[in-house]
């Protein structure tokens, strides 16, 4: 099977919304991207193409596939024969005729699938009453099918082996009318493809809403008509209550028309039909109704994935109220007098039962990991005792810790997606930014009384500049002293070229004051060295004390 559903991973963000509503277990596969990112894909083996994901995704992340454009260009070189499911009515209430008039002019042929739907009720009918089958499991809806085959295939035993309407139909026209051109089917439904596959009994699947985006894109214009007139000229008879086979219960009301007495009991929505299977699969058969009439849509094909419509539940169903009122007033000129249904007495004449009658494929089951397997699972998911292992928040978009446990262990989806998981990562992480939060405190304590000594360095060696400065300036002074005085005692003994007493006395006063000023210089002198001694001492501490801060700093680092 070719991928149906497609998904856009630069729209997706990782939302769960998907796996969420997915009514099959194994249909999507949560990866985590190089980026932190979580991308869910489509498994196309397990993936029932129901299409609710599609009608979910609120990113336009999920898209499906059809074959409108292959149908339009086979149209250019092929007759095609066009089968219009009953829906159309109910999606296009004022452009359905003009939508068949379009394919009609471009050289279709048009059936009604209503008809099918009355061969599929007349089929039904018959091998009740001949009790050549048991209780039923109805199967017009193709995404059922496909859950039964591919998670309930013990269920194969249950599922009725009666075509669907619209293969009933094809059936009809390949069969008895002799018909062996190309057939294309406008129906609401994404998964009919995967009917049309297994049976190859239609070639195109155009659903209503790729056909809209056609006729916008090549700006075609489809003429409105009366939304009260339900009746159209095709090919062949138009159907009658079958076309209400669209709605909730159609097939159940069409069998109760002409036994109204069988056990029927409907289901329908992915959020209730499927869970319905499974109970169903665990009971047993005498508890099973005769009839169990399922839809995958919550209400039916008339807003199914693939419609497109804009039309609100009630519109829908007045549409279908309209659609079954004409339907029975055809039925009743069709009906003798005895009560005899003239369609099915026709049927009963020409058409062979077991030619309506289809097989099915049966999908291996995937094993369920072991308990063993399932206790690894969960410590890689962070899920250490049985609390959260029963945590069950629904985040993942599995129904509990286990669903989601097994889906990991079949390699569906990955232990970082879980919230559990997520939220023990981030407390270890906090955890740890705490204790680096501390140690970087610390850090930045000694950095500050490594910066306070520092400080008290520099503002000592400032000091001890000054000190140097006047020191210098001091020396300067005294050396200009002694200079004078060597100036007047040159002078001195220049004017006293004989020496007495007194001169002798004056010239020992003279160089009474040099000694004193040459001693003063000498103090200068000493004091300035010393402070120069001070400041290459603190010089060396700033090194050091630089030399310390950067060996913290690389500390930090480190850690």
């Amino acid at each position: 099977m070719n991928e149906i559903i497609i998904v856009k991973p630069d729209k997706c963000v990782g939302c769960n919304a998907c796996v969420r509503n997915c009514p099959a277990p194994e249909a999507n596969i949560t990866k985590m991207l190089e980026d932190g990112r979580f991308v869910t894909t489509v498994n196309p083996e397990r993936c029932i193409t129901c299409g609710e994901c599609v009608r979910t995704c609120n990113h336009g992340a999920r898209d499906y596939i059809d074959d409108t454009e292959n149908c339009m260009s086979r149209m250019k070189k092929d007759k095609i024969i066009v089968l219009a499911t009953p829906a159309i009515k109910t999606v296009y209430p004022t452009q359905w005729k003009g939508i068949l008039d379009w394919f009609r002019n471009n050289g279709c042929i048009i059936y009604d699938v209503s008809l099918g739907a009355d061969i599929c009720t007349w089929a039904h009918v018959r091998s009740i009453e001949n009790k050549k089958v048991g209780n039923l499991i109805t199967q017009p809806c193709a995404a059922i099918v496909k859950y039964i085959e591919i998670y309930q295939p013990k269920l194969l035993m249950n599922l009725s082996p009666i075509h669907s309407p619209i293969a009933c139909a094809v059936t009809y026209i390949r069969k008895y009318q002799k018909r062996t051109n190309p057939i294309a089917v406008l129906s609401p439904c994404i998964a009919k493809k995967t009917e049309f596959v297994e049976t190859g009994l239609v070639d195109f699947n155009v659903t209503f809403k790729k056909l809209s985006e056609y006729f916008d894109k090549n700006d075609i214009k489809i003429p409105s008509n009366s939304a009260h007139d339900f009746s159209y000229q095709f090919e062949d008879q138009q159907g009658q209550v079958g076309a209400v086979y669209p709605r909730p219960g159609g097939l159940r009301d069409n069998i109760w028309l002409h036994d109204p007495d069988i056990n029927i009991t409907t289901s329908e929505g992915v959020h209730k039909v499927y869970p319905e299977l499974d109970m169903y699969a665990s009971m047993a058969e005498y508890k099973h109704p005769e009839v169990f009439d399922v839809l995958s849509c919550e209400f039916g094909c008339n807003v199914g994935p693939a419609s497109g419509t804009d039309q609100t539940v009630f519109d829908v169903m007045a549409t279908m109220r309209e659609v079954e009122k004409e339907a029975k007033k055809r039925r009743k000129t069709g009906v003798f007098r005895s009560g005899e249904d003239k369609l099915f007495k026709k049927f009963d004449e020409e058409l062979t039962l077991s030619d309506f009658m289809r097989n099915y494929r049966p999908l291996k089951p995937s094993p369920i990991p072991t308990e063993k397997q399932l206790m690894s699972v969960y410590e890689l998911m962070g899920k250490h005792t049985e609390a959260d292992r029963n945590f069950n928040c629904h985040a993942c978009g599995y129904k509990s810790c286990r669903d989601m446990a097994i889906a990991i262990s079949r390699g569906l989806n990955t232990p970082e997606n879980c919230i559990v998981h997520a939220k023990s990562v981030l407390t270890a992480r906090h955890s740890e930014l705490t204790k680096q939060h501390e140690k970087l405190a610390e850090i930045t304590n000694e950095c500050l009384e490594l910066s306070d000594k520092l400080r008290q360095d520099i503002k000592l060696i400032t000091e001890n500049m000054g000190t140097i400065s006047n020191s210098t300036n001091k020396t300067s002074e005294k050396a200009s002293q002694v200079n004078n005085l060597l100036n007047n005692i040159v002078t001195f003994c220049n004017s006293n070229t004989t020496m007495d007493e007194n001169s002798v006395k004056q010239m020992v006063g003279i160089l009474e004051m040099t000694i004193k000023a040459f001693s003063a210089l000498d103090d200068n002198v000493v004091a300035t060295n010393e402070s120069s001694v001070m400041i290459n001492k603190s010089i060396g501490q700033i090194i050091s004390l630089v030399d310390d801060i950067n060996n913290t700093l690389h500390k930090a680092s480190e850690k």
